[in-house]
């Protein structure tokens, strides 16, 4: 890291903690050449993911619509925001690890139907008649069937 006083390539890092935000290091560094200290921060880089939707549209990954399902899947059940945040973090994880540029609504959804189904059982039947769009009652049934299986 080149100092931004003197331009020297010597650096040393001092402290290392993290940021406010916890999604982030803060460096306290010192120059060997002129002694001065700065700051720097280092952040995971992430690769942009493109969501491709049932009807082939693409659009940006966008974890707000994720949790609004999710959140709707399980109003007025007993799940806490934390285990929704949890969810959704390991869902993130899994997605990420893939490290793919692109990804289909439908792993995503197949990936947040899972969790849910070991987290809250009428939140996971809300979900997938949302996402597997049930057309009537006997649909509905089938899945029913599947779960209480």
């Amino acid at each position: 890291m080149k100092c931004p006083f003197c331009n020297h390539e010597n650096t040393r890092v001092i402290d290392s903690r993290p940021a406010e935000d916890n999604n982030s290091i803060r460096r306290r560094r010192i120059c060997d050449e002129c002694g001065k200290r700065f700051t720097t921060y280092e952040k995971i880089e992430t690769i942009p993911l493109i969501i491709i939707k049932k009807d082939n549209n693409r659009e940006a990954y966008d974890r707000t619509k994720l949790e609004g399902g999710v959140l709707r899947a399980c109003h007025k059940r007993p799940v806490s925001a934390k285990q929704i945040t949890t969810l959704l973090d390991e869902v993130e994880t899994e997605i990420f690890n893939m490290e793919e540029r692109e990804i289909s609504s439908q792993v995503i959804g197949e990936l947040v139907m899972n969790k849910l189904r070991d987290l809250d059982m009428v939140a996971y039947v809300r979900f997938a008649s949302v996402y597997r769009e049930f057309k009537d009652i006997n649909t509905f049934m089938d899945e029913l069937k599947k779960v209480l299986k």
